[in-house]
């Protein structure tokens, strides 16, 4: 069973950055790839980024491209978020989650074997 741990959230201020982690531990982690997604109150939860975890090639939804940035340290079973740029609308809980599934849909929650228990992240106006 793998455990992730999501760290970093916090309150900034709208323009401001924040860098989350996500750390595995547990069995031997090598997982496929490894998300970050987030939830806003009252809205269904969506992806944000993912990483290849092999080679470290990223997927970004477009609400967040140019401002976000995904990456990996496969020594440390961890990866991260660097948020920057922030605004209002990213105010939600994130979530990384591990998975095992080959594919190119990196929305489908079902195929994340794993999820961290989130971090909450809010953006002050």
């Amino acid at each position: 069973q793998v455990q992730l741990v999501e760290s970093g959230g916090g309150l900034v201020q709208a323009g401001g950055s924040l860098r989350l982690s996500c750390a595995a531990s547990g069995r031997t982690f090598s997982p496929w790839g490894m998300g970050w997604f987030r939830q806003a109150p009252g809205k269904e939860r969506e992806l944000v980024a993912g990483i290849y975890w092999s080679n470290g090639n990223a997927y970004y939804e477009n609400s967040v491209k140019g401002r976000f940035t995904i990456s990996r340290d496969n020594a440390k079973n961890t990866v991260y978020l660097q948020m920057n740029s922030l605004n209002a609308d990213d105010t939600a809980v994130y979530y990384c989650a591990a998975r095992s599934a080959v594919g190119t849909n990196w929305r489908r929650e079902d195929e994340y074997d794993s999820w961290g228990q989130g971090t909450q992240v809010t953006v002050s106006s």
